[in-house]
């Protein structure tokens, strides 16, 4: 037993030297990877539309800071910024012939859908990670999820065609877009890029988020809040819309008779 015992004693004081590099070794590479941060900021954090609003652009502009430790990496730095609206849930619909008439026939319910969403990447979505690290994070229209809201009488395999649909209108609409090589490297690490928010983007909340990737890696990301609000006659008419709906649609009413009796009155022959 004796002799057992020292054969043991002796392999680990073999080992002591191996184990510790092997955790220096680990603790330098953990190092590395969290020795990337990011700094970043909007040009303004409240969007305000009044009665002239016909779009703006938001600019993101940001550092990529990097600590005494940082190992040099052989692969360029990646940005991709995601703006994203309030979510809501989406009907989309798709008509077809009854009687000699088109109408709304089969539709599909997207739930938790951005109502507005941007992605500015350095380059194209599919070149910047693994499909499930970019499908995680929203990074690229085509790894959006799409979830049904409820159950669907649409075949599974026609329920392509509706989401591509949904992607259609949306681009078309402008409120969805997607836009790779618009980030400027202003030196090795600074960036800017300019987000533009179209007229008729939906008033809410919004997330501002900054990723960093190297090699197919997240290294950092920073997210950042926006807000899109009504000011003025639009904001006091958004909130009595909302608050008070059948007041307001009789009001509508009202005005709209109202004015076409006026427009009668003076525009009459005599």
């Amino acid at each position: 037993m004796t002799g057992r015992r020292l054969a043991l004693a002796r392999l680990a004081l073999r080992l002591v030297p191996a184990l510790a590099a092997l955790a220096a070794a680990l603790a330098l590479a953990g190092g590395a990877v969290r020795a990337e941060s990011l700094v970043s900021a909007l040009s303004a954090d409240v969007v305000r539309i009044e009665s002239n609003y016909t779009g703006t652009n938001i600019v993101v502009f940001g550092e990529i800071a990097r600590d005494a430790a940082t190992v040099g990496r052989p692969d360029a730095y990646d940005i991709a910024v995601i703006v994203s609206g309030p979510e809501t849930d989406v009907t989309t619909r798709r008509k077809g012939r009854f009687l000699g008439i088109w109408v709304n026939r089969d539709s599909e319910v997207f739930a938790d859908v951005p109502s507005f969403l941007a992605v500015h990447t350095t380059r194209p979505a599919h070149e910047l990670a693994p499909r499930p690290l970019l499908e995680e994070h929203r990074i690229g229209l085509r790894y959006l999820n799409l979830r049904i809201a409820r159950a669907s009488n649409v075949p599974i395999g026609d329920r392509s065609n509706f989401r591509a649909a949904f992607l259609r209108l949306r681009l078309a609409s402008g409120l969805y877009a997607e836009r790779y090589g618009v980030i400027d490297f202003l030196s090795e690490s600074l960036f800017r890029t300019s987000v533009p928010l179209p007229a008729n983007i939906p008033v809410g909340d919004y997330r501002v988020t900054v990723y960093l990737l190297q090699g197919g890696t997240l290294l950092a990301e920073q997210e950042l809040p926006l807000r899109v609000a009504k000011t003025g006659f639009e904001q006091h008419t958004h909130w009595f819309a909302h608050q008070y709906s059948a007041a307001y649609g009789l009001l509508a009413v009202l005005l709209a008779v109202f004015t076409g009796w006026l427009a009668g009155v003076i525009f009459r022959r005599d």
